[in-house]
């Protein structure tokens, strides 16, 4: 994965996250300054050699990578579809949530990337079977490619939840 998008996605992650060691699936971190980390990786075997990790919780904060329509494979699915691109992201971000024991309902801010912004406007009604309650802040941005020319769109999640 090599576009500049992948490359500021990680470049974020580590500005985030730079005191933090990478972590197995659901394995934590202790660092002084951040308190503990949970790592969450949806598909280890594509995740570790790109050098991602789909998900981190640190206190009552979870930051998910920016998610595609891929197979576990890491190919892309349903190409040229963007209402079936839109399900795929969308399924893959709620096992990611589920791990952590949340919904969509503790999302906070969503950030859309999209290659084409009138295509996923015709499709964004989508959005209200993930978003039941309301919606939460964030950007929808067109840009020129993400990291395979295949992908449509991707996105990106933070959610809140308040844990005991």
């Amino acid at each position: 994965m090599n576009s500049l998008l992948k490359l500021v996605s990680i470049a974020f992650a580590g500005l985030t996250l730079s005191n933090c060691q990478p972590g197995e699936a659901g394995t934590n971190y202790q660092d002084p300054t951040l308190g503990e980390a949970e790592y969450f990786t949806l598909r280890p075997d594509l995740e570790e050699p790109a050098g991602l990790t789909q998900a981190v919780r640190i206190g009552n904060t979870i930051r998910v990578s920016g998610a595609v329509s891929i197979d576990d494979q890491g190919n892309p699915t349903s190409v040229g579809d963007m209402k079936s691109q839109l399900k795929n992201v969308y399924s893959d971000l709620e096992k990611t949530l589920r791990h952590f024991d949340c919904t969509f309902d503790d999302v906070v801010v969503e950030t859309v990337y999209t290659t084409n912004m009138d295509l996923f406007k015709e499709h964004a009604d989508l959005r209200a079977s993930y978003y039941k309650r309301r919606y939460p802040t964030g950007s929808w941005l067109e840009v020129k490619q993400l990291d395979q020319p295949e992908f449509l769109v991707e996105i990106e999640l933070e959610a809140e939840k308040k844990y005991k």
